[in-house]
């Protein structure tokens, strides 16, 4: 692939449902931090990529620790996150100057595989914009008005990151003004006309939101590493 290759690495927000005082993407998994993980699998597949870590004011100082422990050999630039994720995307989208491939990855996703990203990697070429989804297992239900009632959910996915795009397509989407359905880089996307394609996701490569979150994420990683 001889296009440039950047990471946006969306880690701009608190994690209150973690109930902790530090931030979720900067807790340990593994004796790792959780953000630490989501650019190392990277980093395995793009070699070249040119990281751009999004994330709060306040935690610039932090994060600039962690960088010099784990990751100090890396091309990682940081920069403030913004009010809401489509703010922070767009203050990282400032360091991308060329064209080329664009992933945005959560944070909080420590247990994507190099299976996926290189499946993510490998339709964006054709595709120029692509995401990761699976399957819904519970039952849905729509809130309306008066309650609430059942939707099919054989016609709905859950979305994943990392979500991968040509960087014209991702900056030229970054240019409208924000709204409330914009919950993540698709959407913006989409609302700027272009077509979202789909790959098949992973139920692993979830994103750590609350306690069971990162219980559940230690098991799955020791699992890994002895299997390994």
């Amino acid at each position: 692939m001889s296009e440039k290759k950047y990471v946006i690495i969306a880690a701009g927000g608190y994690g209150t449902r973690m109930q902790s005082e530090v931030p979720k993407q900067f807790l340990l998994l593994g004796g790792v931090p959780v953000i630490v993980h989501a650019i190392q699998i990277f980093n395995k597949i793009w070699d070249d990529a040119q990281f751009i870590v999004v994330l709060p004011e306040d935690q610039l100082v932090r994060w600039e620790k962690i960088n010099k422990k784990f990751l100090r050999k890396k091309n990682i630039r940081a920069t403030c996150g913004g009010a809401t994720r489509f703010h922070s995307v767009r203050n990282g989208l400032k360091f991308v100057k060329d064209e080329g491939i664009i992933a945005v990855q959560d944070a909080c996703r420590p247990l994507t595989s190099e299976q996926l990203l290189t499946k993510c990697l490998d339709e964006v070429i054709d595709k120029k914009v692509v995401i990761p989804v699976i399957d819904l297992k519970d039952s849905i239900r729509e809130i309306i008005k008066d309650g609430s009632r059942n939707r099919n959910r054989a016609k709905y996915k859950a979305v994943q990151t990392p979500q991968c795009f040509y960087a014209s397509i991702l900056k030229n989407a970054y240019r409208q003004t924000f709204v409330e359905s914009f919950t993540d880089d698709a959407s913006v996307v989409e609302a700027a006309g272009y077509r979202v394609h789909m790959v098949e996701g992973e139920p692993d490569n979830f994103k750590i939101t609350t306690p069971y979150d990162m219980m559940l994420a230690e098991i799955i990683l020791h699992k890994q590493q002895t299997a390994s």
